[in-house]
């Protein structure tokens, strides 16, 4: 009768030497060349520590309906009419007060219970002999995330655009874009910027100076700016038209960055590991044929199983 093999186990053999034997020695190094170069290996390729890690997230943004608005006069130099939403700033303009109608609507196109654009129109009434040649709008917005930490501010966006002809209409189409100098939180309450961008209630004309406004916006680590505004210029004004400001701001899904450490540690683990199992796999080649064809001085025992042991201490 034909005999098949059924089943089969490795024989396990060990190698015995003194702790001081070049044996010993040898298994050392390869015991250190086997999980050190890995770890310089992964190191060295770069984005070993990420020390910040990324995510999305919808913004909850809605405008503050707070305005303060400079419009430039020419052809002479140093015209200007301005208005804004704050009283003590109007009291401080005197007879370059104008006050122009406004109306705004903000749009949640995908019905997700957050706004996705503002629809923002200003119509100044102009005499005849006006002509306008700039513009500088700051509009305000509230603006929240909550998916990691719950952050929290008030922003703002600033929009500047002069023109050599004077204008009848300025429109306006961009991103509410968020811009981080440093990551969030990744857990908590953050309200550090939770102030107001213009001091309202000061009666003093330096607070409203619009070079003082956007230099202590800008030092904060997390601001908004209106990106890719594509201002478009229409001349051609008729002698009691108003002008007019159309604006469409939209509210775009974000990638907000922030530091973690046990992801961080998850990311370098994952790098290290897989380039360990491949000196893993080459090192116990290297140790088994320097052990099997005494490279290195050993006393070679073959191991007896557990069962066998007990045998023998019984017989």
């Amino acid at each position: 009768m034909a005999l098949y093999e059924l089943f089969s186990h490795p024989a396990e053999r060990g190698y015995r030497a003194g702790l001081c034997s070049k044996a010993a020695l040898f298994l050392l190094l390869a015991t250190a060349l086997t999980y050190i170069p890995p770890l310089l290996v992964a190191f060295r390729s770069h984005g070993f520590w990420l020390k910040r890690g990324i995510y999305e997230e919808q913004p909850t943004v809605r405008f503050q309906h707070q305005v303060l608005l400079v419009v430039l006069l020419g052809p002479e130099r140093g015209g200007f009419l301005a208005w804004s939403t704050f009283p003590a700033f109007n009291r401080l303009q005197g007879d370059r007060l104008r006050v122009p109608l406004v109306s705004t609507r903000e749009e949640d196109r995908n019905q997700d219970g957050k706004m996705d654009m503002l629809h923002f129109k200003l119509e100044l009434p102009l005499q005849s002999t006006e002509h306008v040649l700039g513009v500088q709008l700051i509009l305000t917005f509230s603006y929240q995330l909550h998916r990691m930490s719950t952050f929290v501010m008030q922003s703002m966006a600033f929009l500047q655009s002069s023109f050599a002809l004077p204008g009848s209409q300025l429109y306006v189409n961009g991103d509410l874009r968020l811009q981080q100098k440093q990551p969030l939180s990744y857990s908590g309450l953050d309200v550090r910027y939770n102030v107001s961008v213009i001091n309202g209630t000061s009666p003093f004309a330096c607070d409203y100076d619009l070079t003082r406004i956007v230099a202590a916006y800008q030092e904060r680590n997390v601001t908004t700016i209106l990106t890719d505004p594509h201002p478009i210029w229409l001349v051609g004004r008729a002698a009691e038209a108003p002008f007019v400001i159309n604006a469409v701001i939209r509210y775009p899904v974000e990638v907000i960055s922030y530091p973690f450490f046990w992801e961080m540690m998850k990311f370098a683990w994952i790098q290290y590991v897989s380039i360990l199992l491949i000196f893993l796999w080459v090192f116990e080649r290297i140790k088994r044929f320097v052990f099997q064809n005494q490279v290195v001085t050993t006393i070679p025992v073959t191991a007896v199983p557990p069962r066998e042991l007990y045998k023998e201490h019984i017989s």
